[in-house]
């Protein structure tokens, strides 16, 4: 029909303006949330961007289920406001029949947001924190300063001095590093050239053509190596993030099934956003509910807290899920049917607006004070 076209069009304007002001509201709060880590040392400077278009696609999925139903709210409000809808009721039509066309515009945004759930979050996830590690460990390895000591690592005590650096091969110059062992003995190694190698799971420093000299202070017994070539592990705790130890990185199939709690609350929150896409939008309807002649926004308030209520409820079984208080089954169910409850009644409401609205509540529901 032409006024379900002129409807969804409507909805897909108003749906990209809303999108776009959320974007720019939340990247730009990010992005300066990231600078001020960067500035700490927390963040690799050159993260940022990278770490920012992450973040966007993690944000994606719940920006998307926003847009849907502020944009079914705004829209159908409008058509109260200007009394288009009374024209609709007064012509014999009933408010159920907005679903259909509502349907048509927030299935496509649920499907989308299944996509991005189920699988390329999981994927964004894993590459976002590799990411932000490898960028991390490489800024720590390129910080050197000729003609200083610097300490090497967290463990015994090292200590080392580099004549010259370039900058560009990562190679170091005459370098000096002295350790001490559990026992108290000094080693101290004189080397020609070395530099920093990084691999998933050790940060090394090769060294080249030098003497290491090992022995205890105040004591004649040094001992000393000659060497062409000498590798000293700076950290063997592996950084790069394994998927088995992060929820959010795990591929959709192996959650399936799983008898981990938290992989069980990981799945029940992939699978209840695109749920809540639809839910919310066929909530809109009756929330869109506006009387002209009064001027109060009442709806929008409503609409708002609803909307906490309904996420703060999910949030809410997705812990006692990964808590093991309750089944997946029983964190998934009572909120969307729960919602669903409320549109339908709320939908039969607003289809007697001469009726008070308790009453009509009270109809809604077949109860005697409805009568």
């Amino acid at each position: 029909m032409i006024y379900q076209r002129n409807f969804i069009k409507e909805l897909s304007f108003t749906a990209v303006g809303i999108f776009l002001v959320l974007l720019a509201v939340l990247v730009s709060t990010q992005a300066i949330n990231l600078l001020g880590r960067a500035a700490d040392g927390r963040v690799a400077i050159d993260a940022v961007l990278a770490l920012v278009g992450f973040w966007v696609i993690g944000m994606t999925p719940l920006l998307l289920v926003l847009t849907a139903f502020i944009s079914t709210l705004t829209v159908l409000t409008r058509y109260w406001r200007d009394s288009e809808m009374s024209v609709w009721l007064s012509s014999g039509l009933a408010l159920k029949q907005w679903i259909k066309p509502v349907m048509q515009f927030a299935v496509p945004f649920a499907v989308l947001v299944a996509v991005m759930q189920l699988w390329v979050l999981p994927w964004a996830e894993l590459r976002s924190r590799e990411y932000a590690e490898i960028l991390k460990q490489k800024q720590e390895l390129s910080l050197v300063k000729a003609g200083e000591f610097n300490a090497l690592g967290k463990r015994n005590n090292r200590v080392y001095f580099v004549e010259t650096f370039d900058t560009d091969s990562g190679v170091m110059k005459n370098l000096f590093l002295r350790e001490q062992d559990e026992k108290g003995n000094d080693n101290i190694v004189f080397a020609k050239e070395g530099n920093f190698t990084l691999t998933p799971n050790k940060r090394t420093l090769e060294l080249r053509n030098g003497y290491r000299y090992s022995g205890m202070p105040g004591h004649a017994d040094y001992n000393q190596v000659s060497f062409e070539k000498l590798s000293l592990i700076i950290s063997t705790t592996p950084k790069i993030v394994d998927p088995v130890s992060h929820r959010r990185t795990i591929a959709t199939a192996q959650l399936i099934g799983s008898d981990n709690p938290k992989h069980q609350a990981e799945l029940m929150w992939r699978v209840s956003l695109p749920i809540s896409v639809l839910l919310l939008a066929m909530s809109a309807v009756p929330l869109s509910y506006f009387n002209p002649r009064t001027g109060h926004t009442y709806n929008i308030l409503i609409a708002i807290g609803l909307f906490l209520i309904y996420q703060n409820g999910l949030t809410f079984l997705r812990n006692a899920v990964e808590d093991g208080k309750i089944h997946f089954l029983a964190g998934l169910i009572p909120m969307h049917v729960l919602m669903f409850v409320i549109s339908v009644v709320l939908l039969r409401v607003r289809t007697m607006p001469a009726q008070p609205f308790w009453q009509a509540v009270a109809k809604s529901l077949g109860l005697k004070g409805g009568k």
